[in-house]
């Protein structure tokens, strides 16, 4: 998690980290990692906390240092701990905290960050990631140590609390950390916490931080089950507005199969700059885009649930480090429940609710179901990668399928345009009426893209913001169809189903060599690469070259006059009052996705 690079939009320049009295070796660890100034939420949250020993309610936008605001009072409490108590009534090493997170991506970040601020205290303060993937003699020794710190998911915390009770004693917890709490309740872990609290000390000085960058009524519950007269920060309403302005968001109304045509010539021609992450709706898709881009020379890189963790981590570092310029992200983690809510609101949650399973396919990535081929995929029930994954820099979030609910699409844009900087949401959505027509690009959630965007136009409005439909010059576009349609034969189902088996396995061996030797081995780089060729059964080399008789005539002599998205310079997309009808301007440039002139 790069606290360091995203939170210069929220510092507090009248306060400074000396000024929280910390320990010198955690005040030396702060400004060995370049944190020189606290944000606004941890000028507010650390003194509440270290000072008056205050529980802490906090909403604070995405970036803005929300995880340093609760780590370093935790750390701070623990090198407290133990400096005034007595060697003899220490002990054996103790439990001190719990830090609950939504998704195992997530844990992880936060782990990186705590082995920051431990740099120099690290004999004093010992972490373990529950959620990280150990075996049982393994875990169970780890806890017999007594780590200080326990990150984990609810669902994992309450399994090892069930199973390994002997071994995990937390008689005395100081305090409780549960980060991202809207995404924790929206995940369904609402019983799990209900389990989790009756193991928890029952004494008053437990000391809750409940941090989120939204706020709703569900907290109420957890605020009277594990608080104490907290103190509620609400902190960088103008900055996440200021943020959002700075997202173009879009919609393009196209048929299942245009999809794959418009995803061929955006990134074939260079349409957007800088980094793309396209959301999917299950693993088959997500496989299926990658081979039929593979076809024509487009690398990319998937994410999904059913790789190994370790890969998982892998392949989002080296993604914000810019070695994979495109991310495929399945998101199959939706927000069913509060969606149902919505339209049993509207008199049709049940027909809805039957949409949804009625319509899923053979190929659908539900549950760990057998498939037809025999084989099980086991997916993780911690992964989640809409929220909680800290993507850096992305310029563009494509939802190549709408989401099937409205937060969910928030949650999936708010990936680009982040801590100051522009971008932009393009979303494809497919009308009822050419739902169903083209069978083999086919997703059962399309059904629905109208409605649903019905939703986010709405939802949008609300919020200030405006979704533009855009409109692509189709008789430009039209010249590759038929390429298209030869590569998009190549990539079948089988090939699809042997792409996915194919990278499991090469993303186990993956994993291992991520965990055994690629810090010690850095040339081993290029074995590691996550968005090497899978291959359909047939590869057609003739499709990864486009013929210059596809290019419009202005640019077959000159390929810099095709046009490009430039999505890093908002104000010269979106003026106000200088936007017209079909999204052009009058006396402007035209637009470059209509002609490549």
């Amino acid at each position: 998690m790069s606290e360091q690079s995203s939170v210069s939009t929220y510092l507090d320049d009248s306060a400074d980290f000396e000024s929280f009295h910390l320990d010198a070796r955690l005040l030396q660890a702060i400004k060995h990692n370049g944190f020189e100034k606290p944000t606004l939420i941890q000028s507010n949250a650390i003194p509440l906390a270290l000072e008056q020993k205050r529980d802490v309610i906090a909403k604070a936008a995405t970036g803005s240092g929300k995880t340093l605001a609760y780590l370093i009072p935790v750390v701070q409490t623990i090198l407290q701990y133990k400096q005034t108590t007595p060697a003899d009534q220490t002990g054996s090493p103790k439990t001190l905290g719990i830090i609950l997170v939504p998704t195992r991506e997530l844990a992880q970040q936060v782990q990186a960050v705590l082995a920051k601020l431990v740099l120099f205290c690290s004999k004093d303060v010992h972490s373990l990631n529950l959620s990280s993937q150990l075996a049982d003699n393994v875990l169970t020794s780890l806890l017999l140590d007594g780590p200080e710190v326990l990150i984990s998911t609810p669902s994992r915390l309450l399994a090892v609390l069930e199973t390994k009770s002997n071994a995990l004693v937390m008689d005395d917890l100081k305090f409780l950390v549960i980060d991202e709490v809207d995404l924790v309740l929206t995940f369904g872990y609402q019983d799990d916490l209900d389990q989790i609290a009756r193991y928890l000390p029952l004494k008053k000085n437990l000391q809750t931080f409940l941090m989120s960058a939204t706020l709703n009524e569900d907290i109420q519950e957890l605020k009277a089950k594990f608080c104490r007269s907290p103190a509620i920060l609400k902190l960088n309403e103008d900055e996440i507005n200021k943020d959002q302005s700075k997202l173009l968001q879009y919609y393009v109304k196209v048929s299942e199969f245009d999809k794959f045509l418009l995803c061929y010539v955006i990134f074939k021609l260079g349409l957007i700059k800088g980094k793309t992450l396209i959301f999917v709706n299950n693993i088959d898709r997500g496989y299926r885009l990658k081979l039929v881009l593979e076809q024509f020379g487009i690398r990319s890189c998937i994410l999904n649930s059913e790789l190994p963790a370790n890969s998982r981590q892998h392949i989002v570092a080296e993604f914000n480090k810019n070695v994979y310029q495109l991310l495929i992200a399945t998101d199959d983690t939706e927000y069913i429940k509060e969606e149902e809510e919505e339209e049993e609101e509207d008199g049709e949650g049940q027909k809805a609710v039957e949409v949804e399973s009625t319509e899923q396919p053979a190929s659908s990535d539900s549950g760990n179901k057998s498939r037809k081929d025999g084989k099980n995929f086991k997916k993780d029930r911690d992964y989640g990668v809409s929220r909680g994954v800290d993507f850096q820099n992305v310029a563009c979030v494509l939802n190549f399928d709408l989401p099937s609910t409205a937060k969910s699409y928030v949650h999936r844009i708010g990936r680009t345009a982040r801590a100051g900087k522009s971008g932009a949401a393009i979303s494809f959505v497919v009308p009822l009426k050419e739902f169903g027509k083209h069978k083999p690009s086919m997703c059962a959630t399309a059904k629905r893209d109208e409605k649903i965007l019905s939703r986010i136009v709405k939802q949008q409005s609300k919020l200030g913001f405006e979704i533009l439909p855009y409109s692509f010059d189709i008789n430009q576009v039209e010249g590759f169809r038929y390429r298209m349609e030869d590569g998009f034969r190549a990539v079948t189902q089988v090939a699809v189903r042997e792409a996915r088996v194919k990278e499991l396995k090469q993303e186990i061996l993956t994993s291992d060599k991520l965990k055994r030797h690629f810090e010690e081995n850095p040339q081993d780089l290029q074995s590691l690469r996550h968005d090497k060729e899978l291959h359909p059964a047939r590869v057609q080399q003739h499709l990864k070259r486009v013929p210059d008789y596809l290019l419009p005539e202005a640019a077959r002599q000159n390929k810099q006059k095709i046009g490009f998205v430039p999505f890093h310079t908002a104000k010269s997309l979106k003026r106000k009052g200088k936007v017209y009808k079909n999204n052009s301007k009058r006396g402007g440039k035209s637009d470059p996705l209509k002609n490549f002139k």
